[in-house]
């Protein structure tokens, strides 16, 4: 029957921001299992962009996945629609490799937060399951696992690109803050200045009483 998984991330980036940074994913420190990645379809539908990539990804293999497989290496096909009116990215990623022990098919929705709109969210939908007379199971609950830990390497490696692409946005929260801030200092300086002047004005007059 396989096993399904959900997740949901944010990004403290705007959607067009997310949009530009989502062809810049690889390479990051967070995803040195892809090993690379190739275009192989790509055009514009109905006002959408519709792309085709193969990506060449590895992992450590356990023990016992051994008598399975004979190499580390997979071979991933993603698909993906942009519509940059609605502002949605949609992926769909399935792997073509290892088909005969498991399959994992992921689905990707990358759309603006409803609780900020200057955030993204991208919520992950995959599936899992193997047909390995006795070992479907077990070869189930790996495949989740495995995914459940390259997602949180995907999100940070995705944040680590987003920070290099757009660092002077990275702390735009705080950037309110400051300008508040700075015109309050603004405005208690030129008050302690008017203070300072009104007193020194008293003391001059005090010291001479024959000037007025």
């Amino acid at each position: 029957m396989g096993k399904f998984y959900e997740r949901s991330d944010i990004f403290k980036y705007t959607w067009d921001q997310v949009a530009q940074a989502f062809w810049s994913r690889y390479p990051n420190p967070f995803s040195q299992h892809v090993l690379s990645e190739d275009v192989v379809f790509r055009q514009i539908k109905d006002g959408k962009l519709h792309s085709k990539r193969l990506l060449t990804k590895t992992n450590r293999i356990p023990k016992w996945g051994e008598r399975f497989v004979s190499t580390k290496c997979v071979r991933i096909v993603e698909e993906s629609v942009v519509d940059p009116v609605n502002k949605v990215i949609t992926t769909y990623t399935r792997n073509i490799g290892f088909k005969s022990v498991m399959t994992i098919e992921e689905k990707c929705v990358y759309q603006m937060c409803e609780d900020n709109p200057k955030w993204t969210v991208v919520n992950r939908y995959a599936w899992v399951s193997s047909s390995v007379f006795g070992f479907a199971r077990a070869i189930q609950a790996f495949g989740v696992e495995r995914f459940r830990q390259n997602s949180i390497k995907t999100c940070r490696g995705f944040n680590y690109v987003l920070e290099n692409l757009f660092p002077l946005i990275h702390n735009q929260e705080t950037v309110p803050n400051l300008i508040v801030n700075k015109e309050k200092l603004k405005d208690k300086a030129k008050k302690a200045t008017e203070l300072a002047k009104s007193k020194a004005e008293v003391l001059v007059a005090a010291c001479n009483p024959n000037s007025q």
